[in-house]
């Protein structure tokens, strides 16, 4: 067995340890000079970026050359995405004073120019890929944008190269601001009583949900969060908390 062969068998291993079905979900591997390229299409984010982890992992890695993609929940074409983006950002307060523009091949759209815009969101979509470029007015914000990205249905993976218009220091209060405020926005959670803690990255999310279909929604939730390098899910399925749901909207 030849160098590049014991790398490329040693990350199949590892990620054969990963949970997911490799025949389902099959990762194509070539190692080059340092270069570890991983492509193929896996079930969910949580499992793209722990494999990237496990490839990253090995000691003759350098570097990981992503082509790995996340299934999508429904299937659509490029353009149905774009307009979906379109639509999503547009209604978004948190970007009313920013540009919007859609690239569809080389034409470049623009939806939306304030008249006095702070920061410029252009979006392409390539093969279910989405590219953000531009510039975001805050961490926050380029956070948010690629959050939402990743909710269109299509959506197979997100390159988000939005600059910060006021360059500001990351740290682990900035990840944890930002998970939560995912959180809170998404539409299929409630997250009233779930925690986070960042450390070096890495997230914990913490608390009670009342399915296990919001449980997984929401470490999914703080995978696609720019910048989280690791997601520890320690929520808990509470039919307590379903029920208390449940009696509060018989109640309104």
């Amino acid at each position: 067995m030849d160098g590049a062969e014991s790398v490329t068998s040693r990350a199949h291993a590892a990620l054969g340890r990963l949970g997911f079905d490799l025949h389902r979900y099959p990762v194509r591997l070539e190692y080059l000079d340092g270069v570890l390229t991983m492509e193929g299409e896996l079930p969910d984010i949580a499992a793209k970026k722990r494999a990237l982890e496990r490839g990253a992992a090995l000691p003759e890695v350098r570097w990981v050359a992503d082509r790995l993609r996340v299934e999508p929940s429904v299937g659509m074409s490029d353009a149905e995405v774009l307009d979906h983006l379109r639509d999503v950002l547009l209604s978004e307060p948190t970007f009313d004073e920013c540009t919007v523009r859609l690239r569809r091949g080389g034409a470049l759209d623009v939806f939306r120019e304030p008249p006095r815009p702070r920061g410029a969101l252009e979006v392409a979509v390539d093969e279910g890929v989405v590219r953000l470029e531009g510039a975001a007015p805050s961490l926050s914000h380029k956070r948010l944008a690629g959050v939402l990205c990743w909710w269109a249905p299509g959506t197979r993976d997100v390159v988000n190269a939005l600059e910060v218009d006021a360059p500001e220091e990351d740290n682990d209060d900035e990840i944890s601001d930002a998970v939560r405020i995912v959180l809170e926005k998404d539409p299929l959670l409630d997250a009233s009583e779930i925690g986070v803690r960042t450390e070096r990255s890495r997230v914990t999310l913490r608390g009670l949900v009342a399915s296990e279909e919001q449980r997984r929604t929401a470490e999914h939730d703080a995978w696609y969060v720019f910048g989280v390098n690791d997601v520890n899910n320690e929520i808990e399925v509470s039919q307590d908390v379903a029920s208390a749901r449940w009696r509060a909207v018989a109640a309104s």
